[in-house]
């Protein structure tokens, strides 16, 4: 089950509830055994972007194969610590 959670990372949603469509940036497994991820709406040129919103798994239709490739969590190690990949500037280890 996580690997398929981790899978829908980059597909494009639309919340069964709400309507609400975007492309599931994120996803999250929380202590009360909740899964949900977010949904980031398209953006619009010449708009300020917007935030997305997050939803059970449970509540969305999954509606294409994905807009990227999904990162190799996995390749890069089996500790926390090994989890250094990414866009912002990681701290010196051992400074």
């Amino acid at each position: 089950m996580i690997k398929e959670t981790i899978d829908l990372l980059g597909k494009r949603a639309t919340d069964k509830v709400t309507g609400f469509s975007g492309t599931i940036t994120s996803v999250c497994f929380d202590l009360y055994g909740c899964v949900q991820a977010i949904l980031n709406p398209p953006y619009e040129a010449g708009k300020e972007p917007t935030g997305g919103h997050w939803y059970d798994v449970q509540r969305l239709d999954i509606t294409d194969e994905g807009v990227m490739p999904v990162p190799d969590f996995d390749g890069r190690g089996k500790t926390l610590a090994t989890y250094d990949s990414g866009p912002e500037i990681k701290p010196v280890r051992g400074v």
